[in-house]
Formats: structure tokens, sequence, C-alpha cells
């Protein structure tokens, strides 16, 4: 979530400052470079509690000590899963071997 925020704040950033470039009449590719570069500068001045607390939370989740995400999709499989195992103790799911073709 901290990922998002830090993102959010820079996109808040970015985009109002590319609307002035554009109305300053500085071409498209120069306002994003413009916009870019002023609204990093921004962000790595006043917003570095948001930077650190994202960069903790990307570091977190990629290395390797991470829950993995779920969808609800795969929930709801894996619940359907361990209730057909707790009805029918004879049936057993194994997921490790591929089927036979």
């Amino acid at each position: 979530m901290a990922f998002l925020k830090y993102s959010l704040i820079r996109l808040a950033l970015f985009v109002p400052l590319f609307v002035l470039f554009l109305f300053l009449g500085t071409g498209v590719f120069l306002a994003v470079i413009f916009a870019g570069l002023i609204a990093f500068a921004i962000s790595y001045l006043f917003f570095q509690k948001q930077r650190d607390e994202a960069t903790a939370a990307m570091r977190e989740r990629f290395s390797g000590r991470a829950k993995p995400m779920r969808t609800a999709g795969e929930v709801d499989d894996a619940a359907a899963e361990d209730g057909l195992v707790e009805q029918n103790p004879d049936v057993s799911i194994n997921t490790d071997k591929r089927p036979n073709a």
C-alpha cells in the first residue's frame, strides 16, 4: 500500500506540471522531461518518509519471506479442495504430479 501511495503522490505532482508545461508551449516531449525531473526533485526532497516506506514494502515483498498473494478464485478453489478432502478421507489430491497426456 505504501508503494501505491508514493506512486500516487508522484503522479499527482507530475500531471499538473505536465499540463503547465504543455500550456507554456514547450511541446509534449520537453513537457514530459521537465515535469518528470521537477516531480522527481520535489518527491525526493519532501517525501522521504513515504519513499522509505515504499522501499521497505518492496523489499519485504521481494525478499522471499512474504506470504504469497492469492486471488479470490484461488482462495475459493483451495477451500473447495479442503472441503472435499474433509468430506471424503479416501480422496487424495496430489498437485505435484502432472496428468498423463
